[in-house]
């Protein structure tokens, strides 16, 4: 998992460590594209909610470019779409660009 800096608080996550990071606790992935312009306008989005909540929850996202497998796995069709995990069960999704306000209040029902 390539970790971000305080500015930019948004995991990255690979094939790899994806299984592992959704483990434990609550945490909330989005499938994007450097491509798509919504994608583009979630990030800061994520980046509020993530200071937001701080170690209470985690924000990753995931290039589906980079990890189609991750994609089909959950059968995302459009992006951006962000999975709310907790303790690796899938609890909650969200297709198209949304509101911080709105995932925050996800992830504190969550945390």
């Amino acid at each position: 998992m390539k970790t971000e800096t305080n500015t930019h608080p948004v995991a990255e996550l690979t094939s790899a460590d994806f299984d592992a990071i959704i483990r434990d606790g609550v945490t909330l992935v989005d499938f994007w594209a450097p491509w798509c312009g919504p994608c583009r306008m979630q990030i800061p989005v994520l980046e509020q909610v993530a200071s937001r909540l701080g170690s209470r929850a985690r924000v990753a996202k995931v290039n589906v470019d980079q990890y189609p497998e991750l994609a089909g796995r959950f059968q995302i069709t459009g992006i951006p779409t962000l999975l709310l995990f907790k303790e690796g069960r899938l609890v909650q999704e969200f297709v198209g660009l949304q509101s911080a306000p709105a995932l925050i209040a996800a992830l504190e029902a969550n945390v």
